[in-house]
């Protein structure tokens, strides 16, 4: 019965770790609720994972839906459904693709930052330094990279939404030749309020994901440099899988029954 062993000990071990990780999410939202509210550090990082997160999230948006316009005609030329194209677009960007590429790429970048600052603090005793000066850092590091993923990442995914049915507006009308007014009479038709509503409830959702694992590896890394760098790569791998199982049970719970 050896061989269970190590099933068991990585079962039990994971469970240890979620438990950690809920106390932990747990703690940074209660601290967010009690004042002081540290609203330049906020407004700080929002710029940090927003604004600077646009030039990789709108490129990758754009050659999404372009990349979409043309596999649907593709596929849609074979029964004679070319005119499907927009709203099959529309409705893959602002339902799934949207949000979830959003959702990886910022994962890519604001986890692994966030999880290499903290981590470079943490081993540097900069936040031992923090509560020797009475400042709590969960209050001061944790919570505002959380409250402002959890308010830009909604905001990233619109801009991604628009960017990616632009892509595929331009492919259908240049290299597809599909006429443009009723390329875009069929998106506004088609397309409701739900199905963007569902894309950025899905993202504020991813944005809590990605804060909270940049800044759970990185607050608890050890082990110097290379402690740094394992926080870094756990937070993207961890931030990555849980956004792709987080979309699975969010379009199960918004869609299923639809």
């Amino acid at each position: 019965m050896n061989f269970l062993a190590p099933i068991g000990n990585f079962t039990l071990g994971l469970l240890a770790e979620i438990g950690r990780i809920f106390i932990f999410a747990w703690e940074a939202i209660g601290r967010g609720v009690a004042p002081p509210y540290y609203w330049h550090q906020i407004g700080t990082q929002m710029l940090r994972i927003g604004y600077n997160s646009l030039p990789v999230v709108g490129l990758t948006a754009f050659f999404t839906g372009g990349a979409l316009a043309l596999q649907i005609y593709e596929g849609g030329s074979r029964f004679n459904a070319e005119n499907l194209v927009s709203s099959i677009v529309a409705l893959g960007i602002t339902r799934e693709l949207g949000p979830v590429l959003a959702g990886l790429m910022v994962a890519g970048r604001v986890s692994a930052a966030i999880a290499a600052e903290l981590g470079t603090m943490r081993v540097t005793e900069q936040i031992d330094a923090l509560v020797t000066l009475s400042t709590n850092p969960m209050k001061y590091l944790v919570t505002p990279r959380i409250i402002a993923a959890v308010l830009t990442l909604p905001l990233l995914v619109l801009v991604a939404d628009i960017i990616g049915i632009m892509g595929g507006y331009l492919v259908g009308t240049r290299s597809l030749s599909l006429n443009g007014g009723a390329y875009i009479k069929n998106t506004v038709d088609f397309l409701t309020f739900g199905d963007v509503s569902s894309g950025l409830l899905k993202a504020a959702a991813f944005g809590f994901i990605i804060a909270l694992m940049g800044c759970y590896h990185g607050f608890h890394s050890k082990g110097g440099a290379q402690g740094v760098g394992r926080a870094t790569t756990n937070a993207v791998v961890s931030a990555s899988i849980l956004i792709l199982a987080v979309n699975y049970l969010m379009t199960a719970l918004l869609f299923t029954g639809k």
